[in-house]
């Protein structure tokens, strides 16, 4: 209760280049520990699913970058946009395509489906 979140997405694709899904999830910032996560298109709906999860938590502070669905989705007394303020989220994005493959940019690895890529990542997230 009372933390301080990082919300941020990551883009990948399913089969084919053209397949776009997002990846979208909460970190903690004090415990860096993944709250929640979501894969889909980049829609208010994929995002919501994860910020439900962080409203429920009742935080001081969530930070994201400046994409505009935030705004609406997220209280303004609670919603930061601060220049350094997903430094941590970003620095997990990293890991992220550095430890998977399939979520590398120029690779010949992939996710043939959306169930696989979702059972990857709650193996990398809660293990």
């Amino acid at each position: 209760m009372h933390k301080i979140y990082e919300v941020d997405e990551i883009r990948t694709y399913i089969k084919r280049k053209d397949r776009l899904v997002w990846i979208v999830y909460a970190l903690e910032r004090e415990t860096r520990k993944i709250i929640s996560f979501h894969v889909g298109r980049r829609t208010n709906n994929t995002l919501n699913v994860v910020l439900k999860t962080v409203k429920f938590s009742n935080p001081l502070a969530v930070y994201t970058d400046k994409l505009k669905h935030y705004k609406y989705l997220l209280d303004a007394h609670v919603h930061k946009t601060k220049r350094f303020g997903t430094n941590h989220i970003e620095r997990m994005n990293l890991s992220l395509r550095t430890h998977l493959k399939r979520l590398n940019r120029r690779t010949i690895c992939f996710s043939r489906s959306q169930l696989v890529l979702q059972s990857v990542l709650k193996i990398y997230f809660w293990v």
